[in-house]
């Protein structure tokens, strides 16, 4: 039995426009300061950016964004007699699209120039195309847990 609480899972909040969980949890992500109003209009802004650019549905583009980004494997310390081991771990479901979603906001900001919106629409059409930074980031994870899969026994 636990010592501490059971932690519950938050309710996602549905975006109005779109309905659907994961833009829901995009705009949670891209929120600051719980200015949910600003986030959803970030959002909805690069969602008609990419419209414009490729003129297919943006929700599309960005599910596959999602999916490209989502890693399948991380590296986490595990200290065993006095030396510290990058063991690779799988990733649970909730943290993949985490840790997706936070990896293409990341490497929109880190683009140069424009508005925010404009970077966020294409990142997100260059991790649907598997390039950009989000992509890169997912890689080089993945590239670290194959190089340390020698330790790998030592997963607890």
């Amino acid at each position: 039995m636990p010592r501490k609480k059971v932690i519950l899972k938050k309710e996602i909040v549905l975006d109005p426009k779109f309905s659907d969980p994961l833009i829901g949890k995009m705009v949670g992500v891209c929120m600051k300061k719980g200015k949910r109003s600003v986030s959803e209009t970030l959002c909805y802004r690069a969602f008609d950016h990419i419209e414009k650019k490729v003129g297919t549905n943006p929700l599309e583009v960005f599910k596959s964004a999602v999916e490209n980004v989502k890693p399948m494997v991380e590296v986490k310390s595990r200290r065993v007699g006095g030396a510290s081991y990058q063991v690779p771990v799988e990733v649970l479901p909730g943290r993949r699209i985490s840790l997706a979603l936070r990896w293409i906001l990341s490497s929109a900001k880190k683009r140069p120039g424009k508005s925010m919106e404009e970077k966020l629409a294409a990142e997100l059409l260059d991790a649907s195309n598997r390039t950009g930074g989000a992509v890169k980031k997912q890689g080089d994870t993945h590239r670290m847990a194959e190089a340390n899969k020698a330790f790998a026994h030592y997963r607890w």
